[in-house]
């Protein structure tokens, strides 16, 4: 009965002086909104940056070459024969790649060249939109597949139609069975998908003038640990290609570093958006130390008449929690709609952080706590007698 006397009394009081109220709810509702819209924009980057693993498969792995010694080379044969040696190892796609321009005049493509398997597709979850793909039946045969940038090259310098077109790659003569659907870039895919021409990788042999391979991609069974497929994987390289060394990096390794950066960048943007909410806090203090100054006489009679300092104090504080919650449910809904412009703008999936709702609530009890503090104490503090006669 009295917690719901004193918030009545409190929107009694802050509905009087409505010019302050509304400035320092700007100022709350600003603090709140940034630090929630930062979170939540931080959570739509995370949840961008990370769609493209989980696309993909938390059971992809990506190994490389390291070290320069030419005298062990990772070889073909010894990819293909990995997963008859390494049980956790599924599937391999190993790949060949050689970037140059083409076409002519000013307007040039970035034309990425790609020797792959059929596996390569099937690991990155690339689809034809037309023809078909490159086979493991396409060995040494003059075959490719583009991405869709470079289709739509090919269209805009007057190709019509695509499949079934001859193009130069290097110094061989192409003809492009298939035109594959845009693929999302990032994740553990090589870049240069969609500006790209692929063929067999032993096409690309004959083709490329370097032909090192350096890497290749993997599918693991998901039952073995990462750390043990890891040791498998380099110690059967180690004792088939004379020393050689390889890292393994996985998509579950780089999901847990990225959600680790991630944390750090909510944490930055938040911090960020704090500056403003301390501000709007300064604010809310302000007019809590006015009114405590405009209510001296009205103070001095309710403590006259019995009240103690601990109930003048409660009151001031509601009045202040009261302000920052009201002026941290319009701060909720902007931070929101904040997020929701940055998706639709980026042309992200929209997310809604219920953890950044519950952290705006819970921020601006403590703002209204904390610098409803001060005032609450200086007004349950003040003389009875001194404050009858102001």
């Amino acid at each position: 009965m009295i917690l719901k006397t004193n918030i009545t009394e409190a929107f009694r009081s802050l509905a009087s002086t409505k010019q302050r109220t509304i400035l320092a709810l700007i100022g709350i509702i600003i603090g709140i909104g940034s630090v929630i819209g930062m979170v939540s924009i931080g959570a739509i980057v995370e949840n961008e940056a990370l769609k493209q693993f989980r696309d993909m498969g938390v059971d992809i792995a990506m190994v490389r070459k390291t070290g320069s010694d030419k005298s062990a080379e990772m070889t073909l044969k010894d990819i293909l024969d990995l997963k008859k040696h390494v049980p956790a190892v599924l599937e391999v796609a190993p790949f060949l790649t050689a970037e140059g321009d083409y076409g002519s005049g000013s307007k040039k493509l970035d034309l990425v060249q790609m020797g792959v398997t059929e596996s390569f597709f099937n690991l990155n979850k690339i689809r034809a939109s037309e023809g078909r793909l490159i086979t493991d039946l396409d060995e040494y045969r003059y075959f490719c597949v583009v991405g869709r940038e470079t289709s739509n090259y090919l269209k805009s310098h007057g190709a019509t139609d695509i499949i079934g077109r001859q193009i130069p790659l290097g110094n061989r003569i192409f003809t492009i069975v298939g035109i594959l659907e845009t693929v999302p870039e990032g994740g553990m895919r090589p870049y240069g998908i969609n500006s790209s021409a692929m063929m067999h990788i032993t096409t690309a042999g004959r083709s490329f003038q370097d032909q090192t391979l350096n890497s290749f991609m993997a599918r693991l069974d998901g039952k073995t640990s990462t750390a043990e497929s890891k040791a498998a994987i380099e110690g059967y390289f180690t004792k088939t290609a004379r020393g050689l060394r390889v890292s393994v990096n996985t998509a579950e390794e780089l999901i847990a570093g990225m959600k680790k950066q991630m944390q750090l960048f909510s944490i930055l943007l938040g911090a960020i958006g704090s500056i403003a909410l301390i501000v709007g806090g300064i604010g809310v203090m302000n007019v809590m130390l006015i009114s405590v100054t405009e209510r001296r006489r009205e103070i001095g009679l309710r403590r006259a008449l019995g009240a103690q300092q601990k109930d003048i104090q409660t009151q001031f504080i509601i009045e202040s929690v009261t302000l920052c919650l009201f002026g941290g449910i319009i701060g909720i809904f902007l931070g929101i709609v904040v997020s929701f412009v940055f998706a639709l703008i980026s042309k992200w999936e929209f997310l809604i952080s219920y953890g950044s709702i519950a952290l705006g609530f819970g921020v601006a009890a403590a703002v209204g706590i904390f610098f409803g503090y001060y005032p609450a104490r200086t007004a349950s503090r003040l003389d009875p007698i001194r404050a009858l006669r102001s």
